[in-house]
């Protein structure tokens, strides 16, 4: 653990003028009584210091149960408590950095509920609203709002036909909370580039406005409650965040919490400490701030990074785990497959025979595109269940079968963001059919099955639609072709899978 130690010594003029006049009239009395010990008690200004922790994550997705054996929320809850002496109502902050819910299908299949049962369960105090909290629609997020005893937050998520933050899907723009005698705002950011990194259809009402001129409108409403501290919690990537922090110097924001790529960080820029809690549960970052309630000022801030080591779990959250993995038992806990070893999620030949698959399901289509990020997690080695493939593919979307002129399909891979194509290989600067060892020609029409994510324009894949309205959506799951495959190569323990055998299978 690296931890760093700021103590902030520098004082306002006006107070600085007022310590020397008091510092020059205590030298003038102990010189004419003689009776220093006495002086010093009699004119010392008290402090009145008051202490104040924050423990911060993001990027949680669901991963109640931990990508690892014991590094789930009941090992990371139960590390608060050993290694930080938490307890819920200590002098202690516990917020978040949004994508609290997508992941693993513990949580995916429910929309996130059993995610905010756990995150009530651990005494979260704010979220940000990150851009996978609108994943399951605008109904799911306000039903969840309501469900969570803490608070989503974003200033700038805003109605585009009123300007208004969306407060009656429950997410405000800020809150100020009283730990330790102290009053803490806090204000919420979600990433601008939300409308392409959830589904698009979603937060078509919705736009997501500045991040600076966010904060301006902000902080001058959260001064009206006379905060003591004043924080903001973001889903929004360091690269943006640093320099952000940077232009608002002149807002004193004390503390601002990252979120949406995944860093694990504590640093400083300037006089704001800036967090970022890694993802998963596997890490958090912290800070601890001294504050003298007299002067009104910071005394010494402290801030690092921790990992979430396998140690000793919470019971209750342990048990809260256990009862949502056995209530999906029946319907996720079919074997569909055996697996020799866990397969990586980014191996290259692992996710072209997921998006061979497509091909297989619908022979009539010529070629098959889905976007990178709709992968996201490893095969695990031993059965595989329904349960671990919406693990690997946990978004609602649909399978859309379109009618694209050559010149659409050469567009959307050369534009849309990292694109698994199957039907397709390339060439030096050509495209050249699998099928027929013909180069992709730009007026000749060819079917094509992509995803209903991108079909909306997530991942910059606009032209889909531009070149075809009136896709078709085949009702069938982006995931099942995938499992329909695993389910056709009839493995089992004496027979496992393996990569080259699932390479082979799914080749066309």
């Amino acid at each position: 653990m690296a931890t760093v130690k700021v103590k902030h010594v520098d004082l306002p003029g006006s107070l600085s003028q007022r310590g020397l006049l008091l510092c020059l009239l205590l030298m003038v009395l102990a010189l004419t009584t003689g009776c220093r010990q006495g002086v010093g008690h009699a004119g010392a200004v008290e402090q009145d210091v008051r202490e104040l922790t924050v423990l911060y994550t993001n990027d949680e997705h669901g991963w109640m149960e931990g990508m690892q054996p014991g590094r789930g929320a009941a090992g990371l809850y139960r590390l608060w408590e050993e290694q930080e002496n938490y307890r819920p109502d200590g002098a202690f902050l516990l917020l978040s950095g949004g994508d609290n819910w997508t992941g693993p299908a513990i949580s995916t299949w429910v929309a996130g509920q059993s995610m905010v049962e756990v995150m009530n369960t651990m005494h979260y105090d704010a979220s940000a609203v990150g851009n996978h909290e609108f994943d399951f629609g605008l109904d799911a997020l306000a039903q969840r709002a309501r469900e969570a005893d803490y608070p989503y937050l974003s200033a700038n998520t805003r109605w585009r036909d009123s300007d208004e933050v969306p407060v009656e899907l429950g997410i405000l723009p800020f809150v100020v909370t009283e730990v330790n005698d102290l009053k803490v705002g806090i204000i919420g950011l979600t990433t601008i580039s939300t409308p392409r990194t959830t589904n698009p259809k979603h937060v078509a009402p919705l736009r997501f406005t500045d991040y600076e001129q966010a904060l301006r409108t902000t902080v001058p409403r959260i001064r009206k409650e006379a905060p003591d501290l004043l924080f903001v919690i973001a889903h929004v990537c360091m690269a943006a965040l640093e320099p952000l922090a940077e232009k608002v110097t002149d807002l004193h924001i004390d503390l601002m919490g990252g979120g949406h790529c995944n860093e694990l960080t504590a640093q400083q820029v300037g006089a704001t400490v800036l967090l970022g809690g890694g993802y998963h549960f596997t890490a958090y970052a912290k800070a601890h701030f001294r504050f003298d309630r007299t002067a009104g000022r910071i005394l010494e801030a402290e801030f690092a990074t921790n990992e979430n080591t396998a140690g000793n779990q919470d019971p209750a959250l342990v048990s809260m785990v256990a009862a949502w993995q056995e209530q999906f038992q029946d319907t996720l806990g079919e074997v569909l497959a055996w697996n020799e070893e866990t397969i990586d999620f980014r191996d290259e030949s692992f996710r072209q025979a997921l998006i061979d698959s497509w091909l297989q399901w619908d022979s009539s289509a010529d070629i098959a595109i889905t976007n990178t990020g709709g992968v996201r997690s490893p095969l695990p080695a031993g059965q595989i269940t329904l349960n671990d493939l919406v693990n690997v593919m946990p978004f609602e979307n649909n399978i859309i079968a379109l009618d694209l002129p050559g010149e659409a399909v050469r567009v959307a891979l050369e534009t849309g963001g990292r694109p698994l194509v199957a039907g397709l290989v390339q060439r030096g600067d050509n495209w050249i059919l699998v099928a027929s060892g013909e180069p992709l020609r730009d007026r000749q029409h060819y079917r094509v099955l992509v995803n209903s994510f991108m079909y909306d324009g997530g991942d910059n894949f606009h032209i889909l639609r531009e070149a075809d309205p009136e896709g078709f959506d085949t009702g069938i799951h982006y995931r099942q072709p995938f499992v329909d495959l695993l389910s056709a190569m009839h493995t089992s323990s004496d027979d496992p899978l393996t990569l080259a055998r699932l390479s082979g299978y799914a080749a066309p």
